[in-house]
């Protein structure tokens, strides 16, 4: 019994000396170890730190470099910290009243804001952001965080490139909540279309922080932090050189000129006028210039080139020969006498000008002859093989819509429209089914009526008869990080080569001895269109479109320019001048003066003061 009693004592004994030393060892930490930790956590605290990707860059078809990213900081600050602060020296340092950082104190010390992070100062530059890190102990309370921004090589492209700005709740929202507030993202252009791409992934790090703020190291040795990714690089189809010479030959004007290499359907300008440097939609004056642009009346936001919609005018006419030549309703030597007149119930229509006869397709371009086209429309309309005028005018419509006219193209920008054509349901509603012929909406034969094209549509047509009827969807980005855009789908359109052969030599003979012999350039055989669009609001629009060399052509070109009067004065020099600067890489001493005419002409002063309406 004995044995038992001093057995238990001894493990009774045993139990009370573990315990006295897990007692001491408690003691111990709480006293020296934690005091220690406790002595580190009053001195410093663990932050942790977004880290923003660099945007992918940006490039045009020849590797020159466009838009690249540049280091700028925010200014954040933690209410609560703030104490002692040199409010005079922090004013000083970044140029603002004592009374506007009251203010900001203010706003940002309100509610749940005191113990969290606000941003006091955006994007400051990085010579600010050095002398605030010399004299930070004297800001406590207040951090730096590094941000990147956009800047632009050259001070063209806007519309094209786009531009980068503060998130919003639809942002937000729209990329699944990838984007966080005072995130950036692309909000136009190729910025916001291959936003996704362009942005890459960011990362984090954890660091302890003294109590001004100053990162002292790397917490838990780094094991938390993940390293951002680089956003993809773009490499575009554009010329950026030609897109420069395009915006100087359309400054003090307003339009817009699309060039398209015909055989990959690569945009190699896509200009708008007029426009704006893009670095003024970058920084912190973004807000302040995007406000005066939107004020202007001449609407340098508005992307002409893929919004704007226009009657074609006369550029239109090879497309009424083309069907009609397919359909079988005249033959490539089809001849029509135009004496100024055409006649139809109720209205005597007239020539534009006097010509010779005309004694086939070619010269009937060549001359851009109404009377021949309104005939040929008629014509196409009022084949035998159709029931009625309805069953016919839906073959037709079938045909234009096949050369993208009636719909958007597809290009890689949000902002595209579609043109007009109109359908034959349209016209059924209008005049009641049965109720309408050929003369009913013989207007359409030369481009006017209902019809409106954008200039990116009328440039594509051009590229259709270029490449003798087919197309390529026009496109801004070949490669995403080198790999090749998703291919661009080939278009037919149902009209034989041999046609547009035809139309190929009537529209080398306007720019040889037609309209366009004003803009005929040495040594590259070029051929094009003439047109006028009608404009209630003034002088009419200049139109030209067309492509060259004839028989290889390597770009198609149109150009609009609002009231200017007929193609041949300002869009048909336009377009010779890009193709000679695309194709020859100089403009011929003998055009240097006709280069400068355009380069001087200033089309705007009568609109500068107007608040015109959108095309």
């Amino acid at each position: 019994m004995k044995d038992r009693y001093k057995q238990r004592a001894y493990v009774l004994g045993s139990l009370i000396v573990i315990l006295a030393i897990i007692f001491l060892g408690k003691l111990f930490s709480i006293q020296v170890l934690d005091r220690k930790y406790q002595d580190i956590a009053q001195r410093m605290a663990v932050k942790q730190i977004k880290l923003y990707p660099n945007r992918g860059l940006i490039f045009d078809r020849n590797n020159e470099l466009l838009v690249y990213n540049q280091a700028i900081y925010d200014i954040m600050v933690i209410p609560r910290q703030v104490e002692n602060l040199d409010t005079a020296m922090f004013c000083s340092i970044f140029e603002i009243s004592k009374e506007v950082f009251e203010n900001k104190m203010a706003t940002v010390s309100k509610d749940l804001f005191y113990y969290s992070p606000s941003e006091f100062i955006k994007q400051v530059s990085g010579e600010k952001y050095a002398l605030f890190l010399e004299h930070s102990h004297k800001f406590r309370g207040f951090y730096g965080e590094t941000r990147t921004i956009r800047n632009y090589m050259q001070a063209c492209a806007a519309h094209i490139l786009g531009d980068v700005g503060e998130v919003d709740s639809v942002d937000i929202t729209n990329s699944d909540y990838y984007y966080q507030p005072r995130d950036y993202a692309g909000k136009s252009g190729l910025e916001k279309l291959y936003d996704d791409d362009l942005r890459g992934a960011r990362g984090y790090k954890y660091v302890f922080i003294d109590k001004y703020n100053k990162q002292q190291g790397s917490f838990d040795e780094g094991r938390n932090d993940s390293l951002p990714s680089q956003g993809a690089n773009l490499a575009t189809t554009l010329d950026i050189k030609l897109q420069a010479y395009g915006e100087r030959l359309l400054q003090n004007k307003v339009g817009s000129i699309v060039a398209i290499e015909p055989q990959t359907g690569e945009v190699l300008a896509l200009v708008s006028s007029p426009s704006f440097d893009p670095n003024l939609l970058c920084g912190s004056e973004r807000g302040k210039n995007y406000s005066k642009l939107v004020k202007d009346p001449l609407k340098p936001l508005f992307n002409r080139a893929v919004m704007a919609q226009y009657p074609p005018g006369s550029t239109f006419k090879p497309l009424t020969a083309a069907i009609a030549l397919q359909e079988g309703a005249i033959s490539p030597n089809y001849a029509y006498t135009c004496n100024t007149l055409y006649y139809i119930p109720g209205y005597t229509l007239h020539c534009s000008h006097k010509h010779d006869k005309t004694t086939n397709v070619q010269q009937a371009i060549q001359h851009s002859c109404n009377p021949y086209f309104w005939e040929t429309f008629k014509k196409t309309l009022q084949i035998g093989t159709y029931k009625n005028t309805n069953e016919s005018y839906a073959k037709w419509y079938d045909y234009a819509t096949k050369f993208g006219l009636d719909s958007p193209l597809g290009i890689d920008m949000l902002s595209e429209k579609a043109g007009n054509i109109p359908t034959p349901e349209y016209y059924n509603n209008l005049y009641g089914k049965g109720s309408w012929r050929a003369v009913t909406i013989i207007s359409l034969a030369i481009g006017q009526g209902e019809l409106l094209l954008t200039p990116l549509q009328l440039a594509n047509l051009y590229a259709t008869f270029a490449n003798r009827g087919h197309y390529i969807t026009p496109h801004l980005v070949k490669t995403i990080n080198g790999k090749p855009n998703p291919k661009p789908q080939r278009q037919e359109t149902g009209i034989d080569k041999q046609y547009f052969d035809v139309i190929a030599e009537g529209l080398q003979m306007v720019v040889d001895v037609g309209t366009g012999r004003r803009s005929k350039i040495p040594k590259l055989p070029f051929g094009g269109k003439t047109g006028t669009a009608q404009n209630p609001f003034g002088e009419d629009h200049s139109i030209f479109a067309g492509f060259a060399p004839i028989d290889n052509p390597q770009i198609a070109v149109a150009v609009f320019v609002e009231n200017a009067g007929g193609g041949s004065e300002y869009a048909a020099p336009i377009a010779s001048l890009i193709a000679e600067m695309y194709l020859h890489d100089t403009i011929a001493a003998s055009r240097m003066d006709f280069e400068q005419v355009i380069l001087d002409a200033n089309l705007t002063e009568i609109l500068e003061d107007e608040e015109g309406e959108e095309p």
